[in-house]
């Protein structure tokens, strides 16, 4: 069975619809197309992310790395004048990809780097001031500010 029935969740709940979306996109995924390039997503702080890609044999000016409607797209751009050789054994993949990642409320990507065939991508959450819980202090002045004499009955 890979179908879930959300509906008692959305009953009390408002907002947890795009969920469902998420859930279904995820099942349907083809495992083949998603296995190029590898990546890793790693936790690097409290509110901080990491992902890494191999991406061996790219160059800077052949990715893209772009960010629209919460969905981080990591792309490789087809170069005109591809590689021509005699190979005896090309292991080294160089296909195009295009790889999607849906980023949650308040995740910030801070930048991007490419070193030794590994593309890093920084990322944050970053919460707003109004959104984080706060202390709220407790008056024990009555509302109406005004004090009743309490009367024996």
């Amino acid at each position: 069975m890979r179908t879930f029935d959300f509906t008692p969740l959305f009953r009390s709940t408002v907002g947890f619809d795009r969920l469902q979306r998420v859930f279904d996109a995820a099942l349907s995924v083809d495992d083949a197309v998603l296995s190029y390039p590898p990546y890793n997503i790693e936790v690097v702080g409290e509110d901080a992310y990491r992902i890494t890609m191999a991406v061996a044999g790219f160059a800077e000016d052949e990715i893209d790395v772009t960010v629209a409607d919460d969905t981080l797209v990591v792309s490789s751009k087809s170069k005109n004048g591809e590689e021509k050789g005699s190979y005896l054994h090309r292991g080294i993949a160089r296909r195009q990809f295009e790889r999607r990642f849906d980023l949650v409320d308040h995740i910030a990507v801070k930048g991007a780097s490419l070193s030794n065939g590994l593309l890093n991508i920084e990322l944050v959450r970053e919460v707003p001031e109004e959104l984080k819980p706060r202390k709220i202090a407790i008056d024990n002045r009555p509302a109406n500010g005004k004090t009743i004499e309490a009367k024996a009955a």
